[in-house]
């Protein structure tokens, strides 16, 4: 069985791309009583227009990838959640904008788990009727979240960035567009996306390699799927410029939430130019913003920021942004402070001293997140899905330069790609 052996991390992969096309890792953990298993199927909200090889072009209703998701966990039989409960495991999944990961975590009958989690996947079972029960559902969902000042915000930034790539829909989709979703739309969306060939599934933990990849392959040999074929993604074309550079929304809040952000003309989209591309960003947010970083400090005194003020980088299929916010007292002045701060720097360059000190920060949490069954599976199907491979990014972290980081900063902090979403008190 092929492995990779990761001399600096002290670690082992098993990896064996079955005859179906599934990609298999086994990552082993000896002394770890738990196992954290993922299948991931390279599928998320962003995928409304596709092509199947052989197939006519499709363009299915926003928020089909998470309709999907839940209704992959009924069964004939029932829920199940009841099964693995009954099995000893915590399952779940989620969808992303270009993922959807299902998932459990288990102590014991692993094999037995395993095999539930990839029987369960590939045999999906829709019909009018619960295809209906579950549009209410769903639409509840929506409205819920509709509440929810976080998810408000958040979503509102994307928003106010976006103009036409599907990133900017939430991820459930909306109410109408989840009231048009049918039992076939389902089908052909699993059929496309759920191929052993677009699917990777990941095991971590205490377990025994050889023995769990011969029950792996031997499941997936009883099984008849027809041929996957190449998946194509269409996308409408993208302005530069945002679609508007403030959206406020108003809801019963005691502090005002506020997230702003850049919009970038997204690089390389896969491989180790794009993850390089993606650390880097990363890491010229943390020095700049981070909980260490003067600006940070001089922002919580002065009372404008509380310990929920935050940054991250998104990156996928047509899309790249920056987030950066959180609680505030005065939205507008934390904007200023920041983006003057930003512009400053992009001029005169990030500290040497605060790039060494960030970087070997951000390798600490690295090396600290590999004793993490949770974390690792997270992260490696991530990474997976881009091309990248999590075990190699300790390497690519040593190699960055302040020249790079500079770099970004100056090409991603643009005025007129910048937009903000505010949520103000009612």
């Amino acid at each position: 069985m092929p492995k990779e052996h990761y001399a600096q991390l002290q670690e082992t992969l098993l990896h064996e791309k079955l005859d179906n096309g599934l990609d298999v890792f086994i990552l082993p953990k000896p002394g770890f009583t738990k196992a954290y298993a993922t299948f991931a199927t390279h599928y998320g909200s962003v995928d409304n227009r596709f092509k199947r090889e052989g197939h006519e072009e499709v363009k299915v209703p926003d928020g089909i990838a998470h309709f999907l998701e839940h209704k992959m966990f009924e069964e004939p039989e029932g829920d199940i959640f009841a099964t693995f409960s009954s099995q000893g495991a915590s399952a779940n999944a989620f969808t992303s904008f270009d993922r959807t990961v299902y998932l459990f975590s288990a102590t014991e009958s692993i094999e037995r788990n395993v095999e539930t989690l990839l029987d369960f996947v590939q045999n999906p079972y829709f019909t009018d009727a619960n295809v209906e029960k579950e549009k209410g559902i769903i639409v509840q969902e929506i409205n819920m979240y509709r509440d929810n000042a976080d998810w408000r915000v958040y979503f509102g930034l994307i928003e106010a960035l976006y103009v036409n790539h599907p990133v900017h829909i939430d991820i459930a989709g909306t109410p109408d567009s989840v009231r048009s979703i049918t039992k076939e739309m389902l089908y052909e969306c699993y059929r496309t996306f759920y191929h052993p060939s677009n699917m990777t599934l990941f095991l971590v933990g205490g377990v025994d390699p050889e023995a769990m990849m011969e029950i792996i392959k031997a499941n997936q040999a009883r099984k008849k799927f027809e041929p996957g074929g190449r998946i194509e993604r269409y996308f409408d074309e993208e302005p530069e410029t945002v679609r508007t550079p403030l959206l406020t929304t108003n809801l019963p809040v005691s502090l005002p939430k506020c997230m702003f952000g850049y919009k970038e003309t997204p690089g390389p989209q896969r491989g180790e130019e794009a993850i390089r591309r993606e650390l880097a960003t990363k890491l010229m947010l943390e020095s700049l913003l981070g909980a260490s970083s003067p600006l940070y400090q001089e922002l919580y005194d002065d009372n404008l920021i509380s310990d929920g003020f935050g940054h991250e980088y998104n990156t996928g299929p047509g899309y790249a942004f920056s987030v950066i916010g959180g609680e505030t007292r005065d939205p507008d002045e934390l904007i200023a402070r920041v983006t003057g701060a930003l512009n400053e720097a992009a001029k005169s360059g990030i500290d040497e001293a605060v790039f060494e000190r960030t970087r070997r920060k951000r390798i600490g949490s690295y090396l600290r997140m590999l004793n993490s069954p949770e974390a690792i599976a997270s992260e490696f199907t991530r990474y997976r899905s881009r091309g990248g491979d999590l075990f190699e990014l300790i390497g690519l972290y040593e190699s960055l330069t302040l020249e790079e980081l500079n770099a970004r900063l100056r090409e991603h902090v643009h005025p007129s790609r910048m937009s903000a979403s505010i949520v103000r008190g009612e």
